[in-house]
Formats: structure tokens, C-alpha cells, sequence
């Protein structure tokens, strides 16, 4: 079995950052393969806080027929109810050999008092609070870093303006970036490959739309359009939102986690999806459906103006939100 230290058999991944909490989740699967024979001697388990008894806790941490290591992940630590907490603290002072604990709490809810209570237990915290708006530009700069590549105050700023405050996206353009440039970024650079309006992209007026804001996602449309954004990526990120609404809202309100894989997607897609739900009924998504098909065949030479087009379509779908 892997050898590691105690300090690293326990692990608080502490915030409300999407993307710093599967970036950190990732990195302790990693550092726990890395330090045994082969990535297959180490399996995950991955599961809601608030569904663990005994019995599943047992099997959990039952010893392996293969002697193969194991990370159990605890999502949603903060809304686990007091059984729960108390099996997940119980088992956390008292790791078996070969397991790897990971757990998951926004820092708040009925269970705050797990986290000091990991903590003291020697937990590794790993911060994951949400990234203020001033301080985008510091993590701007750390992507540019961890890729190897020093920038200026310039160029942060130019991706800031022509990529928006979405962490992920900002995260994907340090990236792509850096690969097309081999790191020789200035400002002029960023500005090629982002030109346009800040964050104005096919997905922010498709969230708009699917979101009611008629209003707000016209704006955005007519600026992606000044802008130069292809009217056919336009009407298919339209498109995904609407298919993504339909497949979500068929699947239930079950653990965005366990969706993942029978519906192929991410699971902050699918909570994400799950909460524009709350405007959507049945009729409605399929009445969405129906625009997004006949949009689809309008923008590919079907209709003589495609502009036209992808507004009707866009304001249909934004009124179509709420309607119960």
C-alpha cells in the first residue's frame, strides 16, 4: 500500500469555487497516484456527505481484495445532516491504512462547526473561496505563472476587458494564450485573439436567454454580432443551453454527480442547469425546443436574414422562461 504521510491522508477543500475545488480534488488524487506503484493500485469514491451510514461508511473503508489504495471524497459536507457529520468526523480521527479522506464544505450551513473540527483533527486545508471581482487580476496572473510565463500589468488587464470575469473562461484563455503565442505575450496579442466586447460570447446570450432576460440577452446578442461572432456558433449555443434544459429536467433534481455520467455531462453544467430549471416548465422547454431546431436550419441558409432570425429566436426563448 502507498505510504503516505498522515498530513496527507486528510484533506478540508474549503470554499465555493468551482473551479478551484476540482483543481484541488484533482491535484490530491494525483499526489495520492503519484506515490503509489501505479495509478490502477489507487481507486476514488466519490459520494454525497449526507448519504453516508454506517454501512455504507464500512464498505467505504473496507480493506481492498486488490490492497489498492483508496480517495474518498465527501461532497456537500455543509448540508449533511448531524448523523452524518458526526460518522464523517468519527472516521476522519481515525483513518484505516490505505485511505485518502477528502472533504467538501462551503465554510457555511448547519454543519460550520465541521470545519474547525477537521482542522484540529490536522486536516490539510486547501482554499477555495469564491474570487472577488478585484482580485480576477491576481489569478490572471497566477495562470500565466503556473504555465511558466511572466506578464505584464498590460496584458492582465487586456484579458480581463476581452474575456470577462468567468473564472473558468479566464483560466481557458491564460491557457490558449500561452499555446498560441509559445508564451510570448504583450498586450496587441490579446487583443487579436479576443477582440470585441468583455464577456460578450454565444453562451452569455444564451444564458441570458434561458434565464428570461430578454432585454439583457438581445444586447449581448447584437454586440457578439458587432463583433463578429459566427451567427451559426451564435444559434448553437442557444441550442446547447436548450438541449442541456430538456436532458437536466428529464433526470430529476438528483446529485449533479451521479447525473454526470449517464447524461455525459460536467456536473457544474448540470447544477447549473438545475437552477435555471426552477423557470422552466415542461411545455415551455419544448416549445424552446422547437426554436432552437428551426433556428438551426434558419442560420445555415434557410432564412434570408440571419440576424433577424437569431433575435426572434433569442427574445422566443427568453419569453418562454417563466411561463408556467
Amino acid at each position: 500500500m502507498n505510504d503516505t504521510g498522515s498530513q496527507d491522508r486528510l484533506h478540508l477543500v474549503l470554499g465555493e469555487e468551482e473551479l478551484l475545488i476540482e483543481r484541488a480534488v484533482a491535484q490530491i488524487i494525483a499526489h495520492t497516484r503519484a506515490g503509489a506503484p501505479s495509478a490502477e493500485d489507487v481507486s476514488v469514491n466519490r459520494m454525497r456527505a449526507g448519504d453516508i451510514a454506517v454501512p455504507e461508511m464500512a464498505e467505504l473503508l473496507s480493506p481492498s481484495l486488490f490492497s489498492e489504495d483508496r480517495v474518498v471524497v465527501f461532497e456537500a459536507a455543509a448540508e449533511a445532516g448531524k448523523d452524518p457529520a458526526a460518522l464523517v468526523l468519527s472516521t476522519a480521527g481515525d483513518l484505516p491504512d490505505g485511505i485518502v479522506l477528502v472533504v467538501l464544505h462551503t465554510g457555511g450551513g448547519r454543519t460550520k462547526a465541521m470545519v474547525s473540527a477537521l482542522e484540529k483533527l490536522g486536516a490539510r486545508v486547501h482554499p477555495c473561496a469564491k474570487i472577488k471581482s478585484n482580485a480576477l487580476g491576481t489569478f490572471v496572473r497566477a495562470e500565466f505563472k503556473a504555465a511558466g510565463v511572466r506578464v505584464s500589468p498590460e496584458v492582465v488587464q487586456a484579458v480581463l476587458d476581452s474575456v470577462g470575469s468567468d473564472l473558468r473562461e479566464l483560466a481557458a484563455a491564460s491557457s490558449q494564450l500561452v499555446a498560441d503565442t509559445d508564451g510570448r505575450l504583450d498586450e496587441a496579442a490579446v487583443r487579436r485573439y479576443y477582440a470585441g466586447k468583455a464577456e460578450v460570447t454565444g453562451f452569455e446570450v444564451a444564458d441570458k436567454a434561458v434565464a428570461g432576460d430578454r432585454a439583457g440577452a438581445l444586447e449581448s446578442l447584437r454586440w457578439a454580432m458587432l463583433s463578429g461572432t459566427a451567427h451559426v456558433l451564435l444559434a448553437d449555443a442557444l441550442a446547447d443551453a436548450v438541449h442541456t434544459i430538456a436532458r437536466v429536467g428529464s433526470a430529476g433534481r438528483g446529485d449533479p454527480f451521479k447525473l454526470a455520467g449517464p447524461l455525459g455531462l460536467p456536473p457544474w453544467k448540470i447544477k447549473k442547469a438545475q437552477n435555471e430549471l426552477r423557470g422552466w416548465a415542461p411545455e415551455s422547454i419544448g416549445a424552446a425546443l422547437q426554436v432552437v431546431a428551426r433556428l438551426n436550419g434558419e442560420v445555415k441558409g434557410m432564412a434570408a436574414d440571419p440576424e433577424y432570425a437569431l433575435e426572434r429566436a433569442v427574445g422566443a426563448v427568453a419569453n418562454l422562461q417563466g411561463r408556467r
